[in-house]
């Protein structure tokens, strides 16, 4: 990545964050070892079996609640090494309709990743895609898990004149840095009110690429009928803030410094997302704090149970249980949102949640406090 981005910055000039970012991610995903505990970040079913069990349950009831559809695809984006939907399968067994009914699809670029999930879910089948718009059609049930924060994000920050786009480029000494452009960007438009009000300083994100994601769910949704769960972290309003962050053999790591040997990431603008779903006609429910959500799916029952089944782990489920809900661990930061066709009614665990509308007091997103590490 390292090299190709810096042969781009001297053949075409300033580059914007949004190519970086892009570059960095597709090779750090091709080549480094990632999502366990020993690698540079943790995701949630990594830390316990019980978030991907959990999950696995919410979409049997969902596919009740879409009547039993069958067939039906079951759909992943950006699966990492299998782990949430090997224990979702594992626990939709309960339902042996459910899982007679689906055909297993995941949305994977990396040749590496796909080979691990090939083995771990080979019971399963599944049917590889590099993008959504491949996937057949019919009703689904889709879930993404920590995908949104690693798409690519533009950079705005308000100057006396307006918004400058942060441009990465080349200093003295042949390394990355960040600079402005010469001209404001004509962004306002997509920023909303909160941000916009942010003062002269402030930096502003967006991400192309999570709201086209969103809208394209979302048009699926409408047309084919299902519902799709997304987790991720970040604010549940769009707010100015900036929060590119990258992790590296589980500490911090300089952003632009060795792109693609780190996780590159900036938290997702769940309003924006929202935004996006609304204009495709979806119905949405939350965001909802994702330790709220898991609480009411029982995660509290789920983890008695497993320390009462072997009292050896029980302090490593009481550790992952906090993990996974506190406010000051996972619970708040991460948020989940479904996105439904209409009619369909509160999935399981958002119940009390109505479409999002409007924005709420705003909140700051910083670079730092965001994908947990191993």
């Amino acid at each position: 990545a390292q090299a190709r981005l810096k042969g781009a910055i001297r053949h075409l000039g300033p580059i914007g964050l949004v190519r970086f970012m892009a570059q960095a991610v597709q090779d750090y995903y091709a080549l480094r070892e990632t999502f366990d505990q020993a690698g540079d970040f943790t995701t949630a079913p990594e830390i316990s079996q019980m978030f991907g069990e959990l999950l696995g349950l919410w979409a049997v009831d969902t596919w009740h609640r879409l009547g039993r559809p069958a067939p039906f695809l079951l759909v992943e984006l950006g699966p990492g090494r299998g782990t949430l939907m090997a224990d979702a399968l594992r626990a939709a067994r309960l339902d042996p309709a459910f899982s007679a009914a689906l055909t297993l699809h995941l949305v994977e670029t990396s040749p590496r990743l796909r080979a691990i999930q090939a083995e771990r879910l080979s019971a399963a089948e599944p049917t590889f895609h590099a993008a959504i718009e491949t996937l057949p059609p019919g009703p689904m049930i889709l879930i993404a898990n920590e995908f949104f924060d690693a798409l690519p994000i533009r950079q705005f920050e308000r100057r006396s004149g307006g918004w400058h786009e942060r441009l990465v480029m080349l200093d003295a000494e042949d390394q990355f840095r960040l600079g402005l452009s010469p001209d404001p960007a004509p962004v306002a438009a997509l920023l909303g009110p909160l941000v916009r009000a942010a003062p002269v300083g402030g930096i502003a994100e967006i991400s192309a690429a999570g709201r086209a994601v969103a809208g394209t769910i979302a048009t699926r949704l409408v047309q084919e009928g299902g519902a799709a769960l997304i987790l991720d972290y970040g604010p549940p309003v769009s707010a100015p803030g900036d929060s590119l962050q990258a992790l590296r053999d589980q500490r911090p790591h300089p952003p632009l410094i060795d792109p693609g040997t780190a996780d590159l990431t900036a938290h997702v603008d769940f309003a924006a997302l929202a935004g996006a779903a609304a204009l495709a006609g979806s119905a949405i429910f939350g965001p909802l704090p994702q330790g709220l959500f898991l609480e009411r799916l029982g995660i509290a029952a789920r983890a008695a149970r497993l320390a009462q089944s072997s009292p050896a782990a029980a302090a490593e489920v009481a550790a992952a249980l906090t993990r996974l809900t506190a406010a000051d661990a996972m619970g708040t930061l991460f948020q989940s949102l479904c996105l439904t066709r209409p009619g369909l009614g509160p999935p399981a665990g958002l119940e009390a949640c109505e479409p999002t509308q409007g924005a709420p007091a705003a909140t700051t997103r910083s670079a730092g406090n965001g994908r947990p590490r191993p």
